[in-house]
């Protein structure tokens, strides 16, 4: 008996493009793990993109908010987008974003534990919204950053209402330079994390887990090459730097030219300023990522229940 469903192998496909008998037989392989399936087809060069786990998979609204030099991003899910409409839940996400940049703590329970600004705490609050409107709805994650001196930066791509939306971007600058120079050089970096999904600061700060995937998958990969093992170590340390260089925000290409690295960008901003600039935190929230929602084949349902 199979480990995995149809609805694994469409999960599958959607995420890699492989082909059908490829989906299968990866999972097949893999037991059924769906992580182990990918890894296997992006080895056998049958997965045309990796997706990062970018899609959005949950709905709700990213909250963000500064004052003076901190600020913090908040993500509130609910059901249906629909939900994410209705102005009491934006109400509660701005102003659970709001008692997140008093708390400056980025524990959920924490959150929830706070004082809300109606009455009640946080978590109070929230289950009167679930019985009032009817939906599910959690805080899921919280991120502060903030510097000693210079400025933090919010972007809200697809923006609900303000400070509200799908992807929410925070940019701590560190320097002396004045708002005229921090606040346009940050909406910029702000800007290119929302369209490039950097994954860490720096190489150095990526998942350690992520990374010795990457060195497996690249590893296969060298492997079916049949060169020499010193060549293969080298492929696959070229590979593993390649993907830490995409991945770190410091070492991406800034998107609105395709040429300059974001450290470049920023230390030039910081000479023509007479002072430097250090890019020390972001937050990038989009709403929903990594969260996989179960889809419902509302057809298949209906002739399953009809053939008993």
């Amino acid at each position: 008996m199979a480990d995995f469903s149809v609805a694994d192998v469409k999960k599958l496909r959607e995420r890699t493009g492989a082909g059908m008998m490829d989906a299968k037989k990866a999972l097949t392989e893999a037991g059924g793990d769906i992580e182990a399936a990918v890894d296997a087809l992006r080895a056998k060069g049958l997965a045309t993109a990796q997706k990062k786990s970018s899609r959005t998979a949950a709905e709700g609204l990213v909250g963000v908010a500064v004052e003076g030099t901190r600020g913090v991003a908040v993500e509130v899910n609910s059901e249906t987008d629909f939900v994410a409409k209705n102005d009491k839940f934006q109400d509660f996400v701005r102003k659970a974003t709001t008692v997140a940049l008093e708390l400056a703590n980025d524990d959920v329970d924490a959150l929830k534990a706070a004082a809300y600004p109606d009455g009640g705490t946080v978590a109070d609050k929230l289950t009167d919204n679930v019985a009032t409107i009817g939906e599910n709805q959690q805080i899921r994650r919280i991120k502060t950053v903030s510097v000693d001196k210079g400025a933090v930066v919010s972007y809200m791509h697809t923006a609900a209402a303000e400070g509200l939306g799908k992807i929410g971007v925070l940019i701590a600058l560190q320097s002396e330079a004045g708002a005229d120079v921090l606040e346009p050089l940050g909406k910029q970096l702000a800007m290119h994390a929302a369209a490039a999904f950097p994954m860490a600061l720096d190489a150095d700060s990526l998942d350690a887990e992520v990374i010795e995937r990457e060195r497996k998958v690249a590893a296969e990969k060298a492997a079916e090459t049949g060169k020499p093992e010193d060549v293969q170590a080298k492929m696959v340390d070229g590979a593993v730097k390649k993907f830490a260089k995409e991945n770190a925000l410091l070492s991406q290409i800034f998107v609105m030219d395709n040429k300059t690295v974001i450290a470049d960008l920023v230390a030039q901003a910081g000479k023509a300023a007479g002072t430097p600039i250090v890019l020390k935190d972001y937050v990038r929230f989009q709403l929903g990522e990594g969260i996989e929602k179960e889809e419902t084949d509302f057809a298949a349902e209906v002739a399953a229940a009809v053939a008993g």
